[in-house]
Formats: C-alpha cells, sequence, structure tokens
C-alpha cells in the first residue's frame, strides 16, 4: 500500500515538461464532478451494439487454475512535482476523441464518422487543391467562405456534439488546441507550424478522460452490482470504482486490462472493457483521483 499511497501524492503534483508551440493557462478551472447516466444510456443503445468507446483491444485472459497474476504497481514519470500538467492538442484528442474516433481520427462508420474529411473542408489550400485535381473552378472568395462555414460547423460540434456524439466538454483553449491538433491529423498544409498547448490543473485532466471516455459507458452513479448482475450485462457506475478498486488495480485496468469476477458462483473471466492503451499510467491515475475527490452525481 505504501507504493500506491506514495504513487497517489505524486499523480495530484503532475507536470510535463515544456513543448514546443503556443502555450495558453487555464486560470481557475472549475472542475466539477461526472454526473448522470452514459451516453450509451441516454442513446438507448446497449454496450454490445455500439462501437463507441470500443479500441478493439482487450486484456489478458483470466490465470489458470493455481495460478496468480503478479502484481502491477504503476510507476509516476520522472518530473511529476508540480499540480499542472502541459497538453499538447494530440493529448487532447487522445483523452476526449480517440475512444470512439480512433487514432486515425477516422472513426467506425456507420455509426462513428470520419473527422478528417471535415477537417480538411476548412481549409482553404485543401479546397483549391481538390478543386483544381476535379477539373472544377472556384472563385478565392466563395472558397474563403466555403471553408469559413465549414469551419463554424465543426467548431459548433466540438461545443455542442451532436445527435449521435455527446456534447465534448473543452474549453475554448482545449478546442482551438484540438482543431490544431485535428488539421495536423488530416494533412491541412502547414497545421504542424501552429500547434497549440494548454497548461492544466492535473484534477482537470482526470475529469476530461473520466467525462470524456469512461462516461461514455459508465453511469456516474448508481448501485454496486453484484458478480451475476455483472455476467447479464451489467456495467458498474463510476461511483462504485474507487470502492472496487485499489489505484494500482484501476491503472492497470484502463491501460492494460484484467480479468473481472463475475457470475454465480463467482468466477474470473476475461473483462469486457476495451484497453485504453493511448492512456498513460500518470493520466488513468488522474482519472482515478478525480473520481475519489469529485464523487459522481446520479442526475443532471
Amino acid at each position: 500500500m505504501g507504493n500506491v499511497q506514495t504513487y497517489a501524492k505524486l499523480v495530484l503534483l503532475a507536470v510535463a515538461s515544456s513543448l514546443m508551440g503556443r502555450t495558453v493557462g487555464i486560470k481557475n478551472s472549475l472542475v466539477t464532478p461526472v454526473q448522470g447516466e452514459s451516453w450509451l444510456s441516454h442513446l438507448g443503445r446497449p454496450f454490445n451494439e455500439s462501437n463507441m468507446g470500443r479500441t478493439g483491444e482487450l486484456g489478458p485472459p483470466p490465470p489458470v487454475p493455481g495460478q496468480v497474476a503478479p502484481p502491477t504497481q504503476p510507476k509516476p514519470s520522472p518530473g511529476f512535482t508540480t499540480p499542472f500538467v502541459t497538453l499538447r492538442g494530440s493529448d487532447l484528442f487522445r483523452m476526449n476523441c480517440q475512444g470512439c474516433h480512433r487514432e486515425s481520427g477516422r472513426g467506425a462508420p456507420p455509426e462513428i464518422n470520419s473527422v478528417i474529411d471535415p477537417v480538411r473542408a476548412t481549409s482553404v489550400a485543401v479546397i483549391t487543391e481538390r478543386m483544381k485535381k476535379s477539373g472544377g473552378e472556384m472563385n478565392k472568395a466563395d472558397v474563403i467562405e466555403l471553408a469559413k462555414q465549414s469551419k463554424a460547423l465543426l467548431l459548433l460540434r466540438l461545443h455542442k456534439g451532436g445527435q449521435d456524439m455527446p456534447p465534448p466538454v473543452l474549453r475554448e483553449a482545449e478546442i482551438a488546441a484540438v482543431f490544431d491538433y485535428l488539421e495536423q491529423l488530416s494533412g491541412v498544409p502547414g497545421a504542424e507550424k501552429k500547434q497549440l498547448a494548454v497548461k492544466e490543473p492535473i484534477y482537470r485532466v482526470g475529469e476530461q478522460i473520466v467525462k470524456a471516455t469512461c462516461h461514455t459507458c459508465h453511469d456516474a452513479a448508481g448501485p454496486n452490482p453484484s458478480p451475476q448482475t455483472i455476467l447479464d450485462g451489467a456495467i458498474p457506475p463510476l461511483s462504485s470504482l474507487t470502492a472496487r478498486v485499489s489505484l494500482a488495480e484501476f491503472v492497470r485496468k484502463v491501460t492494460k486490462g484484467a480479468p473481472i469476477t463475475m457470475g454465480t458462483p463467482p468466477m474470473s473471466y476475461r473483462g469486457r472493457m476495451p484497453v485504453f492503451g493511448q492512456l498513460s499510467e500518470d493520466e488513468a491515475a488522474a482519472a482515478y483521483q478525480y473520481l475519489g475527490a469529485y464523487p459522481p452525481i446520479s442526475r443532471r
């Protein structure tokens, strides 16, 4: 337990090394608890019928009878010594978007659309090049207006979500950083030169991961399910996680996967929860600490 407690303290004092490009500080960030039903519950969509929150990777199978899995202790990154962390747009994308849209940004159509073409449609240079290749013509003023309208629609999505897309939890500086990264991901010319970074409290890191990734499938609050109800398809609410597992167990479950106990009598099974390998141990630990510091609420 000593190592876990030490790690928890270090996570609360996290900071990343300085980054290239522009950096914007988010002052007096108002971190709030996660609340309400999961996004899948909101849509009335069963977990096994959706690609949302899926990474395509599951954890290890349960140990064979008589074999005990070796304990795993998270290891904090060197230099985590202050309560703020600097995040690039690529980091914000990993925490907020990648769980559904995948690392490539291409999603899982038709349920989850690609972000690549909508982002390319915001670039005057890309639109102009496409018109040339197709043999079409459009004057510069019309191209600029088309790109402007496309950007407005994309920013509206990043602010409010959509019919099947949950409202993002991003703030203005974070949206600007994500947009810059999406341009780079989509191959917009010159995007790599204007990447923005934001400096945030470590609890804000945990908040984004929980609200944008975990809350896709997990309700905020509710009863702690029994092994049998989990086997029947119940997903533990976020309010129960810090009581169900330790910090080290949570970090391992999120980043590497772990078996789960289900059924009557209780038996060890391969976990159904996807592995979120795009998250570091520090980031997963920040999510656990956020859940402990800001207990989830049942209703909005």
